[in-house]
């Protein structure tokens, strides 16, 4: 049994707080967030321990493991300090907000000795993870394009949108990663940007963009972003190759589909966010983490996923606000 920390009881650290706790291989212990009483209400849903100060769960000798749901400012130094403690991590994205944070410290990311994992959760996503099995195993040849499509149902606050480091960083950045789980090394980066949002546009940020990547192979990848969607939570990808494609289409509550005099074929919404489109996702994600863990072995999401997925959404931001592709060296 794994005894697992969370520190940050905001939204993610819900997420993460519930998987823990359906999990069979792991124990919610710690709970530790700064505001007001969020931890203790977090920690009291699961029978678990609060505290205010996340120093007490890097000495909390009854820790194994952190996840790391914090401020994104605070990834690294929680990550490193989780580390020295000698406990493994798994850690929300992106890494950072910017790679001069990074590059500071870098040598010390790159001395971690502990098993570290990044939370990007859409691999483990059981229909995207088939797709890539199959392109795997050379079902539809070689691939040549990919698209990526995800919309959220509404854009979050304004004020969580000005601190979050952009669209690139907060919310492509899962997209950034799933197009190198498929295609490998990135070398260019074409992004468009789109301001259909007053209020967004003036907190300095897109709503929505289209991002193109071009990969060593040659592939290119095709990846659509919007904060808001009238239909709901929209994930779709699709796999093209020489032989033949793959899709994964969206998910919805049942399969029913109605026909009348009205409609024809009508289903129901999209599963309307992200916590419960990727419940699954989540919970393999866990469970990879904890056989990382106590196997010793290396997490399938590393540090340097993590990194190169940073510099993909630093190049994205700089194609869209010059107007021109990024090479990446």
């Amino acid at each position: 049994m794994l005894k697992i920390a969370v520190i940050g009881a905001g939204r993610i650290g819900h997420v993460h707080a519930k998987t823990i706790a359906g999990h069979p291989a792991a124990e919610l212990t710690l709970v530790a967030d700064p505001f007001g009483d969020a931890a203790d209400k977090l920690a009291t849903l699961y029978g678990a321990r609060s505290c205010k100060d996340a120093e007490e769960v890097f000495s909390d000798p009854q820790v194994d493991a952190v996840i790391v749901g914090s401020p994104t400012p605070l990834h690294i130094p929680h990550l490193l300090a989780a580390a020295a403690a000698g406990k493994a991590v798994l850690c929300e994205k992106p890494i950072a907000l910017d790679m001069k944070d990074v590059e500071a410290a870098r040598a010390e990311l790159d001395a971690v000795k502990v098993p570290v994992m990044f939370g990007f959760n859409r691999r483990f996503d059981p229909s995207f993870a088939a797709v890539h099995a199959a392109v795997a195993a050379g079902r539809i040849g070689r691939l040549e394009q990919l698209t990526i499509i995800s919309r959220d149902p509404a854009a979050p606050p304004v004020e969580y949108i000005a601190v979050s480091g952009g669209i690139f960083r907060d919310m492509t950045i899962h997209d950034f990663d799933t197009a190198r789980f498929f295609l490998g090394e990135i070398t260019e980066v074409h992004a468009v940007g789109q301001n259909l949002d007053p209020a967004i546009e003036k907190a300095g940020d897109f709503d929505a963009a289209v991002v193109t990547l071009r990969a060593a192979t040659g592939a290119v990848a095709t990846i659509i972003n919007n904060r808001h969607c009238a239909s709901g939570y929209d994930q779709r990808l699709e796999a093209s190759g020489r032989d033949g494609a793959l899709f994964a289409e969206n998910i919805r509550p049942t399969t029913v589909r109605l026909s009348n005099a009205e409609v024809t074929d009508a289903q129901e919404p999209y599963l309307d966010f992200f916590l419960e489109r990727y419940a699954d996702a989540y919970r393999l994600e866990l469970s990879a983490f904890i056989e990382a863990v106590e196997a010793g072995t290396t997490p399938p999401t590393s540090i340097d996923d993590a990194i190169q997925a940073l510099r993909l959404a630093e190049a994205a931001t700089q194609s869209a606000r010059s107007g021109k592709p990024v090479r990446l060296g």
